[in-house]
Formats: C-alpha cells, sequence, structure tokens
C-alpha cells in the first residue's frame, strides 16, 4: 500500500510524495493553504499515484504561487495538463445578448448549416455517381430486385395520391380560369391555362412535391433507423456497399418513375379540367381535346420530362443523405426525416425556377 500523500519544503521547492488521490490526502490541503513562504518549483517525481483531486490541488497550489510543476511522468502529465485546461471561470448566469445580436447568430448558424449541408449533398452526389459508376463497370453487382421494390414505393403506391391531387388541381385551374377570363369573354382560353400549365409546370412540379413528402422522408426513414441499429455497418464490414445497396436503388427508381408520374398528373389534372369546363363552360369533351392539341406545344411536354428526372435525383439524393446522417439517438431519425422533405421541395422549387429561366432563354415558352 502506497504511503499517504505528503509534501516537505526543500528551500524553495516544494516535493510532494506518496498517493495524491482523492482517500490518501489527509489533512494535506489545509496544510498547503498554511505555506505562505517563496516558493519557486514544485517537484512530483516521488509522487507514486494521483487522481484528478490530487492534480487539481497541485495545480491550485502552484498557480497560487506561481512557480512551475516538474518530475511529471506521461500518464501524470496528461492528467495534469486535462486539470489546467479545465480551470476556467464559469459563469452561473449566462450575460443576457440583445435580441439584434441574437438574431443575427442565428442568421450566422442558418447560413454555417446551409453551406456545410450543400457541401455534404454535393458530396454524397459525387458518391452516388461513383457508386452508379462502379455498378457499370461489375454489372453482377446491380441489384435488380431492389429497384423493382423501389418502383413500388416511390411509383405503384403513389398513383392513388398523386391522381386525386392532380384532378383536383386541374378543377382548380379551371374553375378560377373561366373566372376571371368570363370578365372578357374569353371562357375558352381556359383551355389553354388548363393545357400548358398542369403539363408545363404544375403536373411535374406537384408530382416532386408529392413524392419529397412520401418517398422522400421514407427514405430518410428507413436509412435512418437501419443506420441507428448499425445494419448500415454490418453491411460495410461484410464487404456490401451501402451506396449501391441502399442508395443507388431509391436513386434509380426516383430517376425512372418520376417522368411517369409526372405525365400521369398532367393527363390526370387535364381530365379533371375537361370535366369542369364541360359541366362549367359546355365545352364538351371532343371540343376540349382538339383545342388541346391545337394551343399545347410539344415542347411543354419535353419541358415536363426534362425536369422529372432531376427532380427526381435531388429527392432521393437528399432523403438518403439526411438518412445516412442519423447518429446518437431515435430523436435524429425524426428530425432527418423532416430535413429531408424541407430540403427536397426547397431544391425541387429552386431548380423549377431555374428551369423557367432556362427554357424561356433557349426558347421553349
Amino acid at each position: 500500500m502506497t504511503a499517504a500523500a505528503d509534501f516537505r519544503e526543500d528551500g524553495d521547492t516544494v516535493r510532494f510524495s506518496g498517493d495524491l488521490s482523492l482517500a490518501r490526502l489527509g489533512t494535506l490541503p489545509d496544510r498547503l493553504e498554511r505555506v505562505d513562504g517563496k516558493v519557486d518549483r514544485v517537484d512530483l517525481s516521488d509522487v507514486d499515484r494521483m487522481d484528478t483531486v490530487g492534480a487539481w490541488i497541485v495545480h491550485r497550489f502552484a498557480a497560487r504561487h506561481d512557480a512551475p510543476v516538474e518530475g511529471l511522468s506521461d500518464d501524470a502529465r496528461q492528467l495534469f495538463d486535462q486539470v489546467v485546461g479545465s480551470d476556467q471561470h464559469v459563469a452561473l448566469r449566462p450575460s443576457q445578448a440583445s435580441g439584434f445580436t441574437r438574431v443575427l447568430g442565428e442568421i450566422g448558424d442558418a447560413v454555417v448549416l446551409t453551406g456545410r449541408t450543400l457541401l455534404g449533398l454535393l458530396g454524397f452526389l459525387g458518391a452516388t455517381t461513383l457508386a452508379f459508376g462502379s455498378v457499370i463497370r461489375h454489372p453482377r453487382r446491380f441489384r435488380f430486385n431492389a429497384v423493382l421494390h423501389e418502383f413500388e414505393t416511390v411509383g405503384v403506391a403513389s398513383l392513388g395520391i398523386i391522381g386525386l391531387m392532380s384532378f383536383l388541381i386541374g378543377i382548380v385551374i379551371a374553375q378560377q380560369g373561366a373566372v376571371q377570363l368570363r370578365q372578357f369573354g374569353a371562357e375558352v382560353f381556359t383551355i389553354n391555362l388548363v393545357g400548358r400549365l398542369t403539363l408545363r409546370e404544375l403536373g411535374v412540379l406537384m408530382t416532386a412535391i408529392m413524392v419529397a413528402g412520401r418517398s422522400g422522408s421514407a427514405f430518410a426513414a428507413q436509412l435512418g433507423t437501419m443506420k441507428l441499429t448499425e445494419e448500415i455497418d454490418a453491411m460495410r464490414t461484410i464487404g456490401v456497399s451501402p451506396m449501391e445497396a441502399l442508395v443507388l436503388p431509391r436513386t434509380l427508381a426516383a430517376i425512372m418513375l418520376m417522368p411517369l408520374l409526372g405525365f400521369y398528373a398532367s393527363l390526370i389534372a387535364i381530365i379533371g379540367g375537361g370535366l369542369l369546363a364541360w359541366i362549367s363552360l359546355g365545352i364538351p369533351p371532343v371540343t376540349f381535346i382538339s383545342r388541346i392539341r391545337e394551343v399545347v406545344p410539344i415542347t411543354d411536354l419535353y419541358v415536363g420530362l426534362i425536369k422529372a428526372p432531376v427532380f427526381g435525383a435531388i429527392i432521393a439524393i437528399a432523403g438518403c443523405f439526411q438518412g445516412m446522417q442519423v447518429e446518437a439517438d431515435a430523436e435524429q431519425v425524426g428530425l432527418r426525416t423532416t430535413s429531408a422533405v424541407v430540403q427536397g421541395i426547397f431544391l425541387v422549387i429552386v431548380l423549377d425556377a431555374f428551369f423557367a429561366v432556362f427554357f424561356t432563354w433557349v426558347g421553349w415558352n
């Protein structure tokens, strides 16, 4: 058993010895308070053992006398440095910042978080592209069954809600357009409004928003739960790439099915608008269809079909990226799922604005 903690004064040097741990300190702290002479150095070379309490007492004594501490072993030096680094004043009550400062700080935090998320999304996009290239080079690693399963999740299971939403949107567009155009005796141009707006913009855009809310959130929740239960780590351990097995099938399914879902949504919206035009304006379906063929250029269909796969890729990558960021606890799954939906919808709207300017610039208007 080591000797109890003790010290002795050797001229201008105070030499500690024995066991500087809480159980063996005894009256050492009180005796150190009574040392009033000049102390040039503190020597711990004779110390057998030291814990955090002992290191704190030595540090406080050395700091009071402004004396360096010498004779520490490597382990004791590491512990002592940690104690010294923790010797900071802690305010019992945090200082109250002004409202402007708090708002400015929140804005700065939001900007930093946005920049980090954008960089993370770009990196994740690059990783997905590399995984796709790897699968092309090694076709046997392509998981065809997983892609088919995601087809059902993203596409088939979404047909009902997307069809209902599109049908109602077509009715709303036709009804509001007819009300406004009736003032000018131009109710017939409601057909132009329904046809061009649904094929070019709203059909694909509303479909993307629905897919982001339904499938993007599902991707984030599924991958987040797998990350939380360490299934993804287990896949890496057995040599299976999570990017190829989990992310790539979901991304490919969203890219391939978004054009079909967008076209389906546009047709259902046109049907809804045509039904209201027939009931409210007295325009028969044959006339409605004939007018649609005359006034809607084929470029409107091309615009929607070009935007759709880009929207699908963005939604899938945002959902998978947020799912792979889950750490620590189950609360993160909910937070990341919410972030996936918000980011997916935001990026879709931003890209839609970009496409609107671009296609106008190239003359597809």
